[in-house]
Parts: structure tokens; sequence; C-alpha cells
């Protein structure tokens, strides 16, 4: 699956990405804030992330910029499962911080996810990352209240985290163009 946003080509993962995945999520401001990513992250973890199958219900994409064939990796964005809910989640690159990219891409996520037949996502930030809380707010997220201990790979330990849902009824998203 592909999306396309004004700036963004959301693409899949493929197995050549491991080296540039390694390069952009070998940052461990990034992958503190991330629930599956351990630290140290390696090249194998980078290769096991490319290499690994998508289900086509939870789909997640390599943020590229179309001019230059997809080559510069932005982040990611996808969704995953958690709990029996479809959950969004994203990063990204430490050189492209405060330019948008996260809600560019995650309402190009989120809409793909109404198609898909979701009718509620789920997403949660560490409570020490208000930055990440702020994208979800300004993708119509809501706060339900919950704040809980969830693990964290990249810090080894569980850290209180905001939970927050997104219901399809209630959003506003821009719909991705085609690609």
């Amino acid at each position: 699956m592909f999306a396309r946003t004004q700036r963004l080509l959301l693409r899949p993962v493929w197995p050549e990405d491991a080296e540039g995945l390694f390069a952009a999520l070998n940052d461990q401001g990034i992958v503190c804030n991330l629930a599956r990513a351990p630290w140290p992250y390696s090249r194998e973890d980078a290769q096991a992330f490319a290499a690994r199958t998508q289900d086509p219900r939870y789909p997640h994409f390599l943020l590229t910029l179309p001019g230059d064939a997809g080559q510069t990796l932005v982040g990611s964005c996808g969704l995953g499962e958690r709990d029996g809910e479809a959950e969004l989640g994203y990063w990204i690159a430490r050189e492209h911080w405060g330019q948008g990219y996260a809600t560019e891409a995650a309402r190009a996520v989120i809409a793909n996810a109404w198609m898909l037949g979701h009718r509620r996502l789920v997403a949660s930030h560490y409570i020490d990352n208000p930055a990440s809380g702020a994208v979800l707010r300004r993708l119509g997220f809501r706060p339900t209240g919950i704040t809980r201990p969830r693990f964290s790979a990249g810090r080894g330990y569980d850290a209180m985290a905001s939970e927050y849902a997104l219901e399809s009824d209630m959003a506003e998203v821009e719909r991705p163009l085609a690609a």
C-alpha cells in the first residue's frame, strides 16, 4: 500500500531499506519514545523490521520525500494491533523534527485506517514526550483520561504513558492523494 500527501510519499518498508532505517533510528532520543524498538538499535534490528511481513489490516509505512525517488527517509508511521485495537504509531528522524511531517503522515494513515474498516484508533505517548501528545491532539485524538505504565524497549523499563482514542465519526482527516 502507498499513500501520497502534499510533501511525502508513504511507501512500504523493503529489505533494502535496512541501512537507511539503521541510520535514521540509531538515535537514543527517538528510540526512547518508542514502545517496541530496542536500545541500542542495531543493524540487525533494522534488518528484522525491514523484512517483517505486514498485516494488510495494520499497514506501516516509511515516510520519504517524493522528489528524490523515495531515498530520503523522513520517518515511519503506521498501524499496529494492541489489545485488539488498531494503534497509531510514528517516529520522525531528528533532522526532520518540527516540520509537521508526523501530523501530515498520520493524517494519511488515519484516512487509510478508515478505508480499511477500522472505526476506532488508539495511541499513546510517554508523558516526558509532550510533542507527540501535541501531534495526537492536532489529529483529533482525545485523551481517554488514562495514564499508566507502558513498557519501552528503548528505555528498558515501564514509563508513564497517556492514552488517546479517535473515533471515525469524530475525525476530520485529509484524504491521501492516490499514488
